[in-house]
């Protein structure tokens, strides 16, 4: 054989080809294109799981470009209810950052709400209201968020609700609001324990006062007396950053 030809052969196995990339078609500055190639790429995923999770993040980006339409068509492509209800909540908690009308924000919530009524799984269902709720009070909306609680039949899922709900209103440094949620739940055992929960954000907001106010309300002298000594023990510092609240999951929801 001749040698140019061994020494071709000798590239070609030390060097084998790279299989050409795909080209999106979109530069990387142009999000409308990558939200869309990004929508296209999750319609073809094979495995449940993934394209679930997929559309769920999907959701959250288009909520936060104001694309909200679009965001809430991908809800019905889910399948498991969990992962329909985390998008549900996704899409509440961005539409809230927008800041948008009352009428807008108000319609958004009736749309969540009718979306969470097509979840069968009860567990799942009300997980998705308690986001909903989470949603309403974050952007404000505390009589919403208020409805959207007491529609819950269960009892100890109500109670959940309407203690994540006092803790996004104490985040944001809203006593009389939080108050209002606390004072809803009528399982004494559990206000108590949620009453503990709002006393450590005010005063790790340093906001003794308020932090004292809640504490005060605890009826069990012991968990009263956890929540006096973390007023106590606190050093007053710059105030932690407010964060959007972590998901809430099915097992917290547990009665």
């Amino acid at each position: 054989m001749p040698i140019k030809l061994w020494a071709v052969l000798l590239l070609l196995l030390c060097f084998p080809t790279v299989p050409a990339k795909a080209n999106l078609g979109c530069t990387a500055g142009d999000r409308a294109c990558l939200l869309s190639q990004l929508g296209k790429d999750a319609d073809s995923i094979t495995e449940n799981n993934w394209r679930d999770q997929t559309y769920r993040e999907l959701a959250k980006l288009l909520t936060s470009e104001n694309k909200i339409a679009e965001a809430l068509k991908l809800i019905g492509k889910i399948k498991n209810p969990d992962t329909k209800a985390m998008t549900i909540r996704g899409i509440g908690m961005a539409a809230a950052d927008l800041n948008l009308p009352e009428e807008t924000l108000s319609d958004l919530f009736s749309k969540l709400r009718a979306e969470a009524a097509t979840i069968e799984h009860e567990p799942s269902f009300a997980i998705a209201l308690t986001y909903i709720a989470m949603s309403q009070a974050y952007a404000r909306d505390d009589q919403g968020a208020m409805t959207t609680a007491a529609s819950m039949t269960n009892a100890a899922l109500r109670n959940k609700a309407y203690g994540e709900t006092a803790e996004v209103q104490a985040e944001r440094n809203d006593l009389s609001a939080a108050l209002q949620s606390l004072a809803a739940i009528d399982d004494p055992g559990y206000k108590d324990k949620e009453l503990g929960l709002v006393a450590k954000i005010f005063t790790n907001l340093n906001e003794s006062d308020s932090a004292l106010t809640v504490a005060g309300q605890i009826s069990n002298s012991y968990e009263r007396a956890q929540a006096l000594l973390y007023i106590l023990n606190h050093k007053t510092e710059a105030p932690a950053p407010v964060s959007t609240p972590a998901p809430t999951t099915e097992m917290d929801l547990q009665p």
